[in-house]
């Protein structure tokens, strides 16, 4: 419980440092250049590119930070590119998402099965949880009649997503880009943990 609490806290902190909200803001820019790339497979089916991106400042920044970029993100990407009335449950699930991949990643050894846990996670409660009965009340379809075509497709997305976003961010903490960003009292403990 006390390490929870110690990422909530540091993540809080991130909230308080220049530097991270610098960098969360520049890569929000990114993904909302990124979204104008999504595919739509359908009505109810997109694949898009920015979620990539958002994941590594959930991996960066923690799910308190997480959390808020997420929100805000939704907001800025419904004002640049608005797909329909704005319903406030796809803003809950924004900030939700950031908090869970926040949790599960700020500070924590990077690995395969701890991005497929944390994707599972979001495959269950947020997409084919939430966001199918956020679509179910706005487009007045059942539940059900929608749950079997996003069950397929997040089923079938979650181990590709996971492995993307685990080779992408491996890469990047690879060449320095995590340290940079994070700044150089982090990475003199990374590279310390390193050498252990």
């Amino acid at each position: 419980m006390k390490k929870f609490a110690a990422i909530y806290r540091d993540s809080y902190r991130e909230l308080k440092n220049i530097r991270a909200v610098t960098a969360a803001a520049m890569f929000m820019a990114i993904s909302v250049v990124l979204g104008y790339f999504t595919i739509e497979a359908g009505p109810y089916l997109k694949i898009g590119f920015g979620s990539v991106v958002n994941q590594f400042v959930y991996y960066l920044f923690g799910p308190v930070l997480g959390g808020v970029y997420g929100a805000i993100l939704d907001i800025v990407k419904f004002v640049a590119k608005p797909t329909g009335p704005y319903f406030p449950g796809y803003t809950f699930n924004a900030a939700l998402a950031g908090v869970i991949y926040g949790t599960f990643l700020y500070k924590r050894p990077l690995s395969f099965a701890r991005v497929l846990a944390v994707h599972l996670a979001i495959v269950l409660i947020v997409n084919m949880g939430l966001t199918t009965l956020w679509l179910s009340l706005t487009s007045g379809k059942a539940f059900l009649a929608l749950l079997p075509v996003r069950a397929v497709k997040n089923l079938i997305k979650w181990p590709v997503d996971s492995m993307i976003v685990y080779l992408i961010v491996s890469r990047l903490e690879a060449i320095g880009l995590v340290r940079t960003i994070r700044g150089r009292k982090e990475g003199k403990s990374c590279r310390a943990a390193v050498r252990r």
